[in-house]
C-alpha cells in the first residue's frame, strides 16, 4: 500500500478531486442540483418541463462556472423539510431553494452566499381587509410549510392565538388561501410576491418585512473547496451584472425592485 503522502501526491499529479467532493463531481461533467419545483419567479417546473426562476439561474451559473453546461443538470425537488437531507446523503451535489442560512442548519450542511436576501411577509386573498400584517392574524389559520420556521415565528412574536396549519409545498398553502380554507400564508416576501404577480386580481401581499432572511447555496459540511468556489461564483455573477439582469427578468414583474447584492460572507 502507498503511504498516504505519496497517494495525494499522485492525486495532484494526475490534476483529480475526490469524488465526494463538488471539484471531483464537476469534473465529471454532471451535477445534480436541488431546487424548488413551485415557487413562480424564483425556481418553478413550466408545463413543458422547462425550469425557470432566479434561483434556478443562480444555479446554472454556478454550474458553469464549475464547468458543467446547463444539459448536464438534473434538477431534483428540494422540499423544505428534505433540504439537509438531501445534502447530507449526497443525493444532490448542493441546493439552491430558498435556502435561509442558520446556526440550526450549520450543525448539518454548509452554506456559500448569501446570493441573495430577502424578509418574511404575509400573504392574503385581494378583498381581505382584517389582516394588514402578522400582529392581525390572532383567530386567524396562517399556512406554512413542513420544515419551514415561519409560521411559528408569527405564533412567537406577533399574534400568540394564530391557529398554524401546515402542507407539504408554498403552492399548496395557496390553493388552500385561495379556496378560502386558510386566512393567510407566511413566508419570505420575495416568495409570496411571485405568487401575488402570478395571481394579481386575488391575492396581495400586506404589512412590511418583519424578519432577515439570507439564501445561501447548501452543501457538504466538510466541503471547503467547494463552498470557496460557491462564493467565487456568487461573486462574479454579481460583479458581471448578471445577477441584476436575472433577478429583474424574473422577479421586477411581481413589483419588487431589483435590490443592492447581498456581501458573500460564508467562509
Amino acid at each position: 500500500m502507498l503511504p498516504i503522502a505519496v497517494s495525494v501526491a499522485l492525486l495532484a499529479a494526475c490534476g483529480g478531486a475526490p469524488d465526494n467532493t463538488l471539484e471531483g463531481r464537476a469534473d465529471s461533467g454532471a451535477l445534480t442540483i436541488g431546487i424548488r419545483f413551485d415557487q413562480p419567479g424564483l425556481a418553478q417546473r413550466r408545463i413543458d418541463g422547462k425550469f425557470v426562476g432566479f434561483d434556478v439561474d443562480v444555479a446554472k451559473y454556478i454550474a458553469g462556472q464549475l464547468g458543467v453546461d446547463e444539459k448536464k443538470i438534473t434538477w431534483v425537488e428540494a422540499r423544505s423539510a428534505d433540504r439537509e437531507k438531501m445534502i447530507v446523503s449526497g443525493a444532490v451535489d448542493f441546493v439552491v431553494a430558498t435556502y435561509s442560512i442558520t446556526d440550526k442548519r450549520k450543525q448539518q450542511v454548509a452554506f456559500a452566499g448569501p446570493y441573495f436576501e430577502t424578509g418574511q411577509g404575509v400573504l392574503v386573498r385581494y378583498t381581505e381587509q382584517e389582516i394588514t400584517g402578522p400582529d392581525s392574524l390572532n383567530g386567524k389559520n396562517l399556512c406554512s410549510v413542513t420544515g419551514s420556521t415561519s409560521a411559528q415565528k408569527v405564533e412567537s412574536d406577533f399574534a400568540k392565538g394564530v391557529k398554524l396549519v401546515e402542507y407539504g409545498q408554498y403552492s399548496d398553502c395557496v390553493t388552500a388561501l385561495l379556496a378560502g380554507n386558510v386566512d393567510a400564508v407566511t413566508t419570505d416576501e420575495v416568495i409570496l410576491a411571485g405568487f401575488a404577480a402570478a395571481n394579481p386580481e386575488l391575492l396581495k401581499v400586506v404589512g412590511p418585512k418583519f424578519s432577515t432572511e439570507r439564501y445561501g447555496v447548501g452543501l457538504p459540511k466538510d466541503d471547503l473547496k467547494g463552498r470557496a468556489d460557491v462564493n467565487a461564483a456568487i461573486n462574479k455573477m454579481i460583479s458581471s451584472g448578471e445577477w441584476a439582469k436575472s433577478f429583474s427578468r424574473n422577479i421586477g414583474e411581481s413589483g419588487v425592485e431589483v435590490p443592492k447584492p447581498p456581501q458573500v460572507t460564508e467562509q
